[in-house]
């Protein structure tokens, strides 16, 4: 899967410097000490712009007129002076290296928060490679540039001009050669960002999409070991890996461009100045020891000069990877908390659809709603079934209670309130679900129950494992306090339905939704656990998304689905006698239960 290209809130295309701008807010509580580092850095440099004047003093005095006690007290001063660089470095170090963590881990905390936020209909649209690559690789890059590539930039673009200056005062014929001589560098560097960060964006996207893959192989390994697509797994993985590759060759050729210039074009003017510098020296114009001072001030500069190129591409790889954070942080998020929320005070539980209609965003026009004007009213205490043939919206109408997706038009209200006058969190706790798809985090079995409702005691745990049938849990090698392992896949299918289940029923809500939470149980289990659900159900409202007669059982009430419309509403026997549609749908569900007895 590609990342996205045209993503709602994506950063827009801005220059260099007003991209990484952007960081500044996630960065000034570190600046203070970046400026620190700034300033030991730049200290350093002209502490070493300092030793080529010391020399022309030696050469000029002590070393012409042969008067070697005044030699020592020259060496003493390049040995200070050099000392004193040292430490201006260290410092610089000790300065910078702390607060790039601390701005690496602020961003980091931010994008962890917009993306537990941002909808759900976000989270469908982009790869969790994409997403996984810029909380890591591109923040990481961030940390890495403002630390180093930042600190180093501004301190030799102003090395090279002061020692430019220098230059120019010790001989302006050589001073004006080497500041026309470096005009082709800076020509080449603006032609470079262009070309380069262009790659560097395509890079770093390929990046995500093969960190996409190998997420979705690992994952999958099961599938791809039993079908036998192991080798297929790898010739796709190489085939975009090889992508990445031919990006990254491109790359280092358009490095190795600039690289070329940074070299080539000081030799030429060292060799330039050398000639001019010596018939100035031979004409009388400047000293032996203005000479001296001078390639050694261009020494010095030779360093900064060449680092020009691989700052300017990790600036330009800081630049696109700050453009990915944004894309993301920039994000519109629909779905939020109402500016004056409502509240329910004795909660019900009365579920009620008015006229609902809902499409996914990136449905065609041509499309008709997914759910396309349901009415429904469900009473406190009341079990309703949806059922309906596969995509009538069933699994899409259980989701919109929850408000992981917004409606387009109509209202869903829970004890008259509509869900959209409540906060996402107080919405939350009246409603609790369960989905077919049971989704485990890496904790223990009692982090993972408990997930919807931390504060719940022991006897709410034991409740609501008992009615969920899954005392399986037990018999782990640390019992409630043995961890599940990543998505819960160290589980069984069953197993894991039914601690989603338990995690639904311990949060207590006054209405449950269950999106088909028991396809993955054998009969025997799912006999006991729908006799123990009817004790919940007894008190409690529910939603329940059937795909067997047998869970259609536990419902006081069944809602037809057919189209995205709901088409009949009554008892079992009502609509067995009534609908023709409704007896062609148990049918298919109890032919659907046949097989899976028949296979088991």
């Amino acid at each position: 899967m590609s990342a996205p290209t045209a993503e709602p809130g994506r950063a827009e295309t801005v220059g260099t410097f007003a991209a990484i701008r952007r960081l500044y807010p996630y960065a000034k509580p570190a600046m203070p000490r970046i400026y620190l580092g700034m300033v030991s850095a730049m200290l350093a440099g002209l502490v070493a712009l300092l030793i080529p004047q010391v020399l022309k003093s030696l050469v000029d005095g002590p070393l012409q007129s042969g008067d070697q006690a005044q030699i020592w007290p020259a060496f003493l001063v390049v040995l200070g002076l050099g000392i004193l660089e040292a430490i201006m470095i260290a410092l610089r170090r000790f300065w910078v290296l702390t607060p790039g963590t601390h701005i690496e881990a602020r961003m980091r905390n931010a994008l962890y928060m917009k993306l537990q936020t941002l909808p759900v209909s976000f989270h469908d649209r982009w790869p969790s490679g994409q997403l996984l690559s810029r909380a890591v690789s591109d923040l990481n890059l961030i940390r890495r540039w403002i630390s180093f590539g930042l600190v180093l930039l501004v301190v030799n673009v102003l090395t090279i001009l002061v020692g430019f200056a220098f230059l120019v005062n010790i001989s302006w014929i050589l001073g004006v050669l080497f500041i026309v001589c470096s005009i082709p560098l800076w020509i080449y560097g603006y032609l470079f960002e262009k070309r380069y960060s262009i790659v560097a964006r395509r890079s770093q996207d390929q990046a995500g999409d093969l960190a996409t893959t190998v997420e979705e192989s690992v994952h999958g390994i099961r599938v791809l070991k039993a079908f036998g697509r192991g080798k297929h797994a790898l010739e796709n993985f190489a085939t975009q890996a090889e992508e990445l590759r031919g990006t990254e060759i491109e790359k280092a050729k358009a490095i190795a461009g600039i690289w070329l210039w940074l070299l080539l074009v000081p030799d030429v003017t060292f060799a330039l100045a050398l000639l001019g510098g010596v018939w100035l020296t031979a004409t009388g114009q400047i000293t032996a020891g203005d000479l001296v001072a001078f390639f050694a001030t261009a020494t010095v500069l030779r360093f900064p000069v060449e680092s020009i190129g691989f700052l300017l591409s990790m600036t330009f790889d800081t630049r696109t990877a700050a453009d990915r954070f944004f894309e993301v942080m920039d994000a519109p998020n629909t779905i939020v908390d109402p500016e004056h929320p409502k509240t329910i005070e004795h909660p019900e539980g009365r579920l009620v659809f008015s006229d609902v209609h809902f499409r996914y965003p990136d449905s065609p026009e041509r499309v008709p709603d997914l759910v396309n004007g349901v009415s429904l009213a469900i009473e406190p205490g009341e079990t309703m079934a949806l059922v309906g043939l596969t995509g009538s919206g069933k699994s899409t109408l259980t989701a919109l209670t929850t408000r992981l997706y917004d409606i387009d038009s109509g209202s869903i209200a829970v004890d008259g309130v509509d869900i959209r006058d409540l906060t996402l969190g107080e919405l939350r706790t009246h409603i609790a679900m369960a989905f077919e798809d049971a989704t485990l985090f890496s904790a223990t079995v009692r982090d993972n129950v408990l997930l919807g409702r931390p504060d719940a005691t022991e006897a709410d745990l034991a409740e609501a494992l008992d009615i969920a049938q899954a005392a399986f849990v037990h018999e782990l090698p640390d019992g409630l306090d043995t961890a599940v392992g990543e998505e819960g896949l160290s589980l069984s299918g069953g197993q894991r339905q039914r601690l989603a289940l338990a995690r639904a029923v311990a949060a207590k809500p006054s209405i449950l939704v269950l999106d088909d939470p028991l396809s993955a149980l054998d009969v025997d289990t799912e006999a006991l656990v729908e006799a123990a659900l009817r004790r919940v159900l007894a008190s409690t409202t529910a939603l329940i998304v059937a795909h067997r007669p047998s869970t259609v059982m536990l419902a006081d009430r069944v809602a037809l689905l057919e189209d995205g419309r709901v088409t009949a509403v009554g008892a079992h026997s009502e609509l067995l006698a009534s609908s023709e549609h409704y007896r062609f749908v148990i049918s298919s569900l109890e032919d659907e239960q046949r097989r899976e007895r028949a296979q088991a």
